[in-house]
């Protein structure tokens, strides 16, 4: 209730602040970027295209946010690194040297990406980390609570396994990649809830988030335990998910244990009608990406006011303590409430999720 309280208080003094014509009020911070008008670039720097999510919302929605904050003057320097590191130093390199206003930042690497934050803000460029806590002088973070889609995948993991749970239960523990910061809070905060009430019996650190390296996992996984003795997959998301189905199926699994992900993807929402996913997180892209684009507006054009109604949470990085936060709130998605979330919310139309293999899925939730 905390974040989504955030959420609501946000809004309102954003609308109040507007109304008092005090938005473009500037703070007497030593750290605060020239005042400048609408015609911005915002550099955006996302870090993969094996998650759907990135392509198909955070960009788009980001871009069309941006547009509609600075009278369609603002444009948006987009760049996607393929989980390659150095391709992304590459590409915010090439942001620094064309002199964007801000960057905003989802890193292939939190690490290694410090250097660069530092040559940005050397530059007196503000970096804002977005879905992925970077390292380095970064000016704010925005994400999904990580910690909370931990804890809601390894509940909804237990709440599967049914009243009969038991710490003999095997579960395969499908992790993200070891270079992803959210990787490892997702990871821990799972970890807390499963220790004690069932067996790890096989966990892995999935390479660059990768279905197929979390396919061969899986094999791997199957080869040591045993297909039948597998009672439920942690999976950290949704593609990964995806290559964990095919892997059991290619050990002649017709009847899918309970599994885990997360970002709503359109084929993992099929799953879940189809009874081969148990569920996944879902989040709001829309929230996040336009609150980024909000943050990233009001930074650069100096509206500390509006900027610190943004980022009332407070995170540490390795290298930087109280960063300025948001955290957006998450939902469990299961086949209960698929309308009342993607659909709902104008992610997916039913018909996209109701094709002719799903349509008799559907008319058993009455999904119309």
């Amino acid at each position: 209730m905390r974040r989504i309280a955030i959420s609501v208080a946000v809004t309102s003094m954003a609308v109040m602040l507007a109304g008092c014509g005090m938005l473009d009020a500037t703070g007497s911070s030593d750290d605060a970027s020239p005042a400048k008008g609408d015609d911005i670039t915002v550099g955006l720097l996302l870090p993969e295209k094996a998650n759907a999510r990135y392509e198909q919302f955070d960009y788009p929605i980001f871009k069309t946010k941006v547009e509609s904050l600075t009278n369609k003057k603002g444009k948006v320097e987009y760049a996607n690194a393929e989980s390659k590191a150095d391709k992304q130093a590459s590409q915010m390199q090439q942001m620094i040297d064309d002199k964007v206003d801000v960057i905003v930042l989802d890193a292939v690497d939190s690490k290694d990406i410090a250097s660069s934050v530092r040559k940005a803000k050397d530059a007196g460029i503000p970096v804002i980390a977005y879905d992925r806590l970077a390292e380095g002088p970064i000016d704010a973070y925005i994400s999904f609570d990580n910690a909370l889609v931990g804890e809601v995948q390894a509940r909804s993991l237990l709440e599967s396994l049914g009243e009969d749970i038991s710490i003999t239960d095997k579960i395969v523990m499908m992790n993200g990649s070891s270079t992803d910061p959210n990787a490892k809070q997702f990871k821990a905060s799972a970890l807390s809830e499963l220790k004690g009430k069932v067996t790890i019996a096989k966990s892995y650190d999935t390479k660059d988030w990768e279905p197929e390296n979390a396919k061969a996992n899986m094999a791997e996984a199957i080869e040591a335990i045993g297909a039948d003795d597998i009672d439920a997959v942690y999976s950290a998301n949704d593609g990964m998910a995806g290559g964990i189905v095919k892997a059991l199926r290619a050990a002649g699994v017709t009847k899918m244990p309970p599994i885990t992900g997360q970002d709503a993807d359109l084929t993992a929402v099929q799953r879940i009608l189809a009874g081969d996913q148990y569920m996944s997180v879902y989040k709001s892209y829309p929230d996040e990406a336009e609150s980024a684009a909000e943050m990233a507006v009001a930074k650069v054009q100096g509206r500390d006011i509006q900027f610190d109604a943004l980022t009332r949470d407070r995170v540490d990085s390795p290298t930087d303590k109280d960063i300025p936060a948001q955290l957006v709130p998450v939902v469990a998605l299961t086949k209960d409430n698929i309308e009342a979330t993607v659909v709902a919310d104008g992610i997916y139309e039913v018909s996209d999720i109701c094709t002719a293999e799903y349509r008799e899925a559907c008319a058993a939730i009455k999904l119309k």
